[in-house]
């Protein structure tokens, strides 16, 4: 049984591992009541994951594989801290005047908070009776899994949607494609607010058709405020390293200014509104 801890504050970059050695299986949670759950860190200060000032929450395990993941320490919960719900929602409370002044919230990353679905539930609902503006970010694989009640509590999606191209996604995360989209046109008939971000990985990612596709799939879709491109960084590679990963993007460089602009503008030409 794993021992319940102190939910540390920190980086999205800060290497996690083995802190919760007899933690269950990432695809094997099973917890329907959510006040424990396994947490890389949280930082208190993010102006990037969500409108205002954010606190962000990285929860521990996601059954992607991304070969180009910077956070390869968040796949497992043994790698995660045992914490409890109302630790979260303590710490979260200290903060909430700060966040309420300055237009922010709470966003819950991973990871994929809805590995843990009831955990990351308990946590939105309490930011929600703080007042507080809550977001996730999820690559929508597990969508099926959000059900109205758990959606009720979220206001905006960061959605990373990956690839277009089902043999890409498949490559570049170990999973099928289907979900993704199926949750995408799940919270369109919604209205669900929502930040497509796509990241842009040369030689994975980059192919034109790739990309249009997400373009013509994204642009009717009145809900979607921004679609983000977001360029390939090695600030992850040393985890890869320590956690005895095989890295097969260790020297890949990242996007240049001349892709960056290609891809913005295959957005922009199709209708969507791109940062």
């Amino acid at each position: 049984m794993s021992t319940v801890q102190a939910l540390e504050p920190g980086s999205r970059y800060d290497l996690r591992a083995g802190i919760s050695p007899d933690a269950p299986d990432e695809g094997d949670v099973r917890d329907e009541e959510g006040a424990f759950g396994y947490c890389h860190s949280y930082e208190t200060s993010s102006r990037y994951d969500g409108p205002g000032l954010r606190v962000v929450l990285f929860v521990s395990g996601c059954l992607l594989r991304c070969t180009y993941c910077h956070n390869p320490d968040t796949w497992h919960l043994k790698d995660g801290t045992y914490v409890s719900a109302s630790h979260v929602l303590r710490r979260l409370g200290d903060f909430a005047p700060a966040l309420h002044g300055l237009g922010g919230g709470l966003t819950i990353s991973g990871g994929e908070p809805m590995v843990q679905l009831a955990f990351t539930r308990r946590i939105f609902a309490g930011a929600k009776d703080m007042g507080l503006h809550t977001a996730i970010e999820t690559s929508g694989f597990l969508g099926d899994r959000a059900d109205e009640s758990y959606l009720s509590v979220i206001d905006l999606v960061l959605l990373d949607i990956k690839s277009s191209d089902p043999a890409t996604y498949r490559r570049v995360t170990g999973r099928d494609l289907a979900p993704t989209l199926r949750f995408a046109e799940r919270l369109a008939s919604l209205s669900k607010p929502v930040w497509v971000r796509f990241t842009l990985v040369p030689g994975e990612t980059d192919d034109p058709a790739n990309v249009e596709g997400i373009a013509r799939f994204v642009a009717p879709m009145k809900n979607v405020e921004w679609v983000e491109v977001q360029p390939f960084h090695q600030m992850g590679a040393f985890k890869w390293k320590s956690l005895g990963l095989d890295y097969k993007l260790l020297n890949r460089p990242s996007a240049g200014k001349d892709l960056v602009e290609r891809v913005i503008g295959q957005f922009q030409a199709a209708g969507c509104r791109v940062r």
